[in-house]
């Protein structure tokens, strides 16, 4: 699930650095055409460590799909996964390399709509949430105009934030984000939230009442508290990680990178 804290720069607008001339931005699975016009399009994004990608990374993905078509006007015309660049220097973090390669096994074998963005983990400097956002804003809204319509118009598509109730802890957290960040994540772009086991969401989601009406809960009937952290802890000692990583080749890509990470940075 989202693993990043950001502390943003002091001004806005946000402006995310020109694409490089080896990127292409991922549209293959992105649906180009709405089939009910009468609904907003959406485009979840969730940026993080990934670092492995897990289940829960996925199953969110799902839980927002089905709360998006029985709860809400939106329409969903694609989901990406951003994985923050090497740069962000958190420990354990694996290479972009691997966690990219780690991704695109993911969605590979589960889904039918994910996408892996590599803008982001391409990046030589670490960009806040709020500038990965506008860069997905740019590439969908105004590179292709947003989506069409069954009646031949076409829509400006709603770019959101996916993440656990874990990252909108942190947003109400004084001095982790900052007011300029939040106004334009959860203002211009809005949340979908899925609560997390040990999270009191009702208390973030108090410090965060400017922004409620673009803050969207998602419930987990079922709790599943697996994450990226507890995943490495469990590659330390070679314990199984059947069932909490997708595939034999995202496990054995998650083990060769926390060897990797281990030769070069020697962490214990």
């Amino acid at each position: 699930m989202t693993e990043q804290n950001d502390v943003a720069p002091p001004s806005l607008p946000h402006l995310p650095p020109a694409p490089t001339d080896d990127y292409a931005f991922p549209e293959l699975r992105l649906k180009q055409k709405m089939d009910d016009p009468e609904k907003t399009p959406l485009l979840l994004v969730a940026c993080g460590s990934f670092s492995p990608i897990t289940y829960l990374h996925l199953r969110m993905f799902e839980m927002a799909a089905d709360y998006v078509k029985f709860s809400t006007e939106f329409e969903i015309v694609g989901g990406y996964l951003s994985p923050v660049s090497d740069a962000y220097r958190k420990a354990g973090l694996a290479s972009a390399q691997h966690r990219v390669a780690m991704c695109q096994l993911a969605v590979d074998r589960t889904s039918d709509w994910l996408m892996v963005d590599t803008w982001e983990p391409m990046q030589k400097n670490y960009q806040p949430t709020a500038v990965v956002l506008d860069h997905f804003d740019y590439e969908i809204n105004t590179v292709r105009q947003g989506v069409g319509a069954r009646n031949g118009s076409r829509k400006q598509v709603r770019i959101a934030l996916l993440a656990g109730a874990d990252l909108i802890h942190t947003m109400s957290t004084p001095g982790v984000w900052s007011q300029e960040d939040l106004d334009h994540i959860l203002g211009k772009y809005g949340s979908f939230i899925v609560e997390r086991s040990g999270t009191d969401i009702d208390e973030a989601l108090a410090a965060l009442q400017p922004w409620k009406k673009n803050i969207h809960v998602i419930q987990q009937l079922i709790q599943n508290d697996v994450n990226s952290t507890k995943i490495r802890l469990f590659l330390r000692p070679q314990q199984r990680l059947l069932r909490l990583t997708k595939g034999k080749g995202v496990r054995s890509l998650a083990s060769q990178a926390d060897s990797d990470k281990d030769s070069a940075l020697s962490i214990p």
